[in-house]
Parts: structure tokens; C-alpha cells; sequence
């Protein structure tokens, strides 16, 4: 058997093959990001409240309401209110595979022309997302309400997040907005519901209510 010496680049190249591989392992791994099923929450550090349904981080210039109908005294959905701007979050039943974000999104931009408003679409961070605009009657005149509604496909759910105020009209500039999604966690349950129903809510006690 004959054995063939190694060339000095040959040598070189299985350095630079090792030094590779081993900086490579080396290398921090990129943060996991939202949103995310409660069943595979990460170990982030971050303190979430518990809203049945969701699990939220509400940073500490954001304050967290809970938009309560106050007939049935169910909670209708979250919101996460700063000075520029706020977060609504709404979650719901889905199939297990499936798209219902792509079966949402045009009865959404359907309802919107419908009461006399616009709703384009764009492909955004988390996808196709709807910019929205329609005419409302305020104290002090007649104004136009812009916002933005993304949908995110998970396991058995749909979470849909509307932007109101800057992040809505600001698309440049709202990504500290769109960071608050990629920390929502949602929790589906095991019971059994219709597609499309909303995944009940819990409020706590330290929320603020607001009347639907």
C-alpha cells in the first residue's frame, strides 16, 4: 500500500477547515422570536402576564388594558397603549394546518370598503399584512383612523395584531412596535372550538378596563 504525503496547501486547507468549523460552534446563537406557542415559551428571561389566552411582556412604557364588553363582562381583546401609538391582540381557533390568515385577510378589506374605508395590502415583517384607513367622527371634526392588522399562522391558532396611530401610519419607524409581537406568547388549550372563535381572555387584576 502506498501512502501519498500531504502538499503544504492541502495541510493549510485542513487548518483552515478545522479553525472554521470550531469559531462556527463557537458562535452565540441568534435569539428565538415570536410570536410564540405557550408550549414552547423559551427561557428568555422576560416576565410575561398571564392572560389565559396570552402570555405578554409589557415593556414599562406601555400600559396594559383589556377591552372588556360590558354586558357580558367578556374580555374582547388586549392592548398594549404608549404615547405615540397602541397594539391591540386578538387570538383565535384555526386548523391545525392550514392558512386562516389568508382566508381572514380579504373579509377583513371587504368590511373595511364596505364602511367606506381602504385596506391595501403589503408583504411586511411578518408577512402580508393590510394597511387601513377610514373616516371617523371625532369631538373635534371628522379625522381618518390608520391602522395595520398582520396575521400569524401558529399551531391551531391565529394571532392578529392591529397597530393603531404611529406604527400604523409610520411604517418606517415602527419596529419597537413590531418587537412587543415577537414576545406574545399563545396558548390554544386542548378543548375543542369552532375555526375562527375567539380564544377566551382572563383579566387581571392589575389591567385597566376598557369598555367595548
Amino acid at each position: 500500500m502506498k501512502f501519498r504525503r500531504k502538499s503544504a496547501d492541502e495541510k493549510a486547507q485542513e487548518a483552515l477547515d478545522v479553525e472554521t468549523a470550531t469559531a462556527h460552534d463557537q458562535e452565540p446563537q441568534e435569539p428565538l422570536v415570536g410570536p410564540f406557542d405557550a408550549e414552547d415559551l423559551p427561557d428568555d428571561g422576560l416576565q410575561r402576564v398571564d392572560l389565559g389566552s396570552l402570555l405578554i411582556a409589557p415593556p414599562d412604557d406601555r400600559e396594559l388594558r383589556m377591552q372588556v364588553d360590558e354586558t357580558t363582562g367578556e374580555v374582547q381583546s388586549v392592548m398594549l397603549a404608549g404615547a405615540d401609538g397602541a397594539l391591540e391582540l386578538r387570538a383565535f381557533a384555526a386548523p391545525r394546518h392550514g392558512d386562516l390568515w389568508s382566508e381572514v385577510r380579504p373579509k377583513i378589506a371587504a368590511d373595511m370598503a364596505q364602511r367606506g374605508g381602504t385596506a391595501t395590502e403589503r408583504e411586511g415583517r411578518f408577512g402580508a399584512e393590510l394597511v387601513c384607513a377610514i373616516q371617523v367622527q371625532r369631538p373635534e371634526g371628522n379625522g381618518v383612523q390608520n391602522s395595520r392588522i398582520i396575521g400569524i399562522n401558529g399551531s391551531r391558532w391565529l394571532l392578529r395584531a392591529t397597530f393603531l396611530g404611529t406604527p400604523a401610519r409610520d411604517l418606517d419607524a415602527s419596529g419597537d412596535w413590531e418587537d412587543l409581537l415577537t414576545q406574545v406568547a399563545v396558548r390554544r388549550g386542548g378543548n375543542p372550538m369552532m375555526v375562527g372563535e375567539p380564544l377566551p381572555l382572563v383579566l387581571p387584576e392589575s389591567a385597566r378596563r376598557v369598555q367595548g
